[in-house]
């Protein structure tokens, strides 16, 4: 996982753990956060929820990505061919000939 989305994380995480101590009354009168009515425990407790669905979609994506290979950078999903097909395939092709087909061939097997 690259540094970005790392931290992204973490902001996520971090900020969801945040809001609750955002919906609490600290001083005991109607102050931004709750106007008598619970407006502002309302909006504090739909963007906790939006914020959590996010993060979860967010690792299940993260989690079928790293499971499946479908990584740019990583060479799981594609498969490539054995040095020793390439070799009969540029033999085949008449790219080499036979003596410098089997030659490397030997260097191959080892």
């Amino acid at each position: 996982m690259n540094r970005l989305r790392l931290s992204a994380l973490i902001l996520l995480v971090g900020l969801w753990a945040w809001t609750p101590a955002l919906a609490q009354r600290y001083d005991g009168h109607h102050g931004f956060w709750d106007s008598g009515w619970g407006w502002g425990h309302m909006l504090i407790g739909a963007a906790a929820m939006i914020l959590f669905w996010a993060v979860v979609i967010a690792l299940v994506i993260l989690l079928v990505r790293w499971l499946g290979g479908a990584g740019g950078d990583s060479p799981a999903g594609r498969s490539r061919p054995a040095p020793l097909d390439i070799l009969k395939e540029r033999y085949a092709r008449g790219e080499i000939d036979r003596d410098e087909y089997e030659q490397r061939r030997r260097d191959l097997e080892g």
